[in-house]
């Protein structure tokens, strides 16, 4: 079997996603950079979107489908919960984080610091206050969701955890 290739920017949050689980599960892997968009991205992926997986002749898109693929095909420590409650709290934070959080702190959020379209540079504070109660909320969520064991889910590092990197 050969090496996985996981093609994708390392700007993009989802690779970066990926490229987490390679290394917590010790895989060694071919990390291939790639812009959105790019013809390799789009022989995988409808839609164009990052990452692509590339696994012998097995292909597959979507950074959760890559991720759990990779936990289930992989020796090393379980990302993805065995037991079917914790698999499904597993799965109903990284939705959480993937469809509500994401949105909230790495789309809008950050990058009304980061990348601000101000004519001055500067952050953007209508962007940035217009998000914040939706951000504080969230933060105290997952503050309260790890106060017991420092995880999202039971005792034990988990792709959630992963995601909210």
């Amino acid at each position: 079997m050969s090496k996985p290739e996981i093609i994708g920017s390392t700007r993009s949050s989802f690779t970066r996603v990926v490229r987490m689980v390679c290394e917590e599960k010790g895989i060694d892997h071919v990390p291939t950079e790639a812009e959105l968009g790019a013809p390799e991205i789009f022989a995988i992926h409808p839609f164009g979107r990052m990452p692509v997986l590339r696994h012998d002749d097995f292909t597959l898109c979507e950074s959760r489908a890559i991720a759990t693929y990779l936990d289930r095909a992989f020796p090393g420590p379980a990302l993805i919960s065995r037991p079917a409650r914790l698999a499904a709290l597993t799965e109903q934070w990284t939705s959480l984080i993937s469809t509500m959080m994401d949105p909230t702190l790495v789309r809008t959020y950050l990058p009304a610091y980061a990348f601000s379209q101000t004519a001055d540079g500067k952050p953007d504070r209508a962007r940035i206050d217009a998000v914040l109660p939706k951000v504080r909320e969230q933060l105290a969520l997952l503050d309260s969701a790890v106060a017991k064991t420092g995880y999202l889910v039971g005792d034990s590092f988990t792709l959630a955890d992963i995601l909210c990197w």
